[in-house]
């Protein structure tokens, strides 16, 4: 941990070994300490009460969900000997979830490398058994419709699309975007690690039956080789068993291959900032939602631009963060944009990856796709 006070007139004394009393922050010295109580007074209750809150934050329903999260928060596992245990330690699509592995893979690696490297017994490579009756609350929720035991590994993939299909469900509550369509365009900004794992959004097949969903990723992490690329997802991601039923649909996606019926999936890659691409993604499709994961809106004065557009055009946006505290600086920020208090309050996503965040600014447990919140 840094100190808090680091960069202020006084040089840090030594490592940040002291504790404030909220629990999150630390410092080097009482000096230090008491020199930036100016700056974390307004902070200190507002992240001691959201420490109150770890329990719930760290409440998975998995076999594995002590490693995953307090062992990884107290460094007693690395999400590298996590993976390890699992066997799915910098492979296939699997590789960018830890440093190590992220430092090594490449697009070009990945583009063909679509499967789950798990067996069927522990991944949803086929169609669910029945089709959803009621809306999905929990991880336990979604497991049990898809017949996936809670020692499988697969919700540290499947955050990704069913946190979409979260989104989608409280702009539904919300009356944001209509619930009975046949049709979504969701523009979807600033992908990072999602553009190496688009086979897990053939999920959405189960998740949103009989809807065609075009997602547009849009964002600089995009490489420019992919921009206007567009791949159709006609399948869910395959198994490693060589004689599961999955295998009967060898194209799982295919930006080439003429199919029969149109694809109710479909991806398409956009590099550069939302509001410098608006124009030209709208020429096309309108979209009835806008998603924004993990999105650091108080961390990057790239979001004002986009903010402002998506007050313009008054389309519904979602974001997501990996803390609250995150969220509540974003809220303040959109405010002081938009003039207006947030549609959709922050609130905790059941669909939040269950792998803890290694290595962050503050002690708060961060998770990927933590806390929503929508404007």
């Amino acid at each position: 941990m840094e100190c808090a006070a680091k960069g202020s007139r006084r040089r840090c004394s030594g490592p940040a070994n002291r504790r404030c009393d909220c629990g999150v922050v630390f410092y080097c010295s009482a000096s230090h300490q008491i020199s930036h109580w100016n700056v974390h007074k307004e902070e200190c209750g507002r992240l001691k009460r959201q420490m109150c809150s770890v329990e719930t934050l760290n409440d998975f329903p998995f076999t594995f969900s002590s490693e995953a999260t307090y062992q990884v928060c107290e460094k007693v596992e690395t999400r590298c000997s996590f993976l390890d245990k699992l066997g799915i330690h910098r492979t296939g699509i699997w590789i960018c979830e830890c440093s190590c592995g992220s430092s090594v893979f490449s697009l070009d690696h990945l583009r063909f490398d679509k499967g789950w490297s798990l067996s069927s017994r522990l991944c949803p490579c086929r169609e669910p058994l029945s089709i959803l009756k009621k809306q999905l609350c929990s991880w336990s929720e979604y497991y049990e419709w898809r017949g996936i035991p809670l020692d499988s590994p697969a919700a540290l993939l499947l955050h990704w699309p069913l946190t979409i299909y979260q989104a989608i469900q409280l702009a539904f509550a919300e009356q944001l975007i209509t619930e009975t369509t046949d049709e979504l365009c969701i523009h979807y900004l600033g992908p990072e690690r999602e553009l190496y794992q688009t086979a897990i959004f053939g999920e959405l097949h189960a998740l949103l039956p009989g809807v065609q969903v075009h997602i547009d990723f849009v964002g600089p992490a995009v490489p420019p080789d992919r921009d206007g690329e567009t791949i159709d997802l006609y399948s869910y991601a395959h198994c490693l068993d060589a004689n599961c039923s999955c295998k009967t649909h060898k194209s799982e996606f295919s930006s080439h291959i003429n199919h029969d019926k149109p694809p109710e999936i479909t991806l398409r890659f956009h590099s550069g900032y939302y509001h410098d691409r608006y124009k030209d993604l709208t020429k096309k499709f309108l979209p009835e939602l806008i998603i924004a994961p993990n999105a650091g809106i108080a961390a990057y004065k790239s979001w004002l631009p986009t903010i402002e557009l998506i007050r313009e055009i008054e389309i519904p946006a979602i974001f997501s963060d990996y803390c609250e505290e995150a969220c509540r600086l974003a809220v303040n920020c959109i405010s002081s944009v938009t003039g207006t208090p947030p549609t959709i309050p922050v609130q905790l996503n059941p669909f939040r990856q269950p792998l803890a965040v290694e290595d962050t600014a503050l002690l708060l447990p961060c998770y990927s796709n933590c806390f929503l919140f929508g404007i």
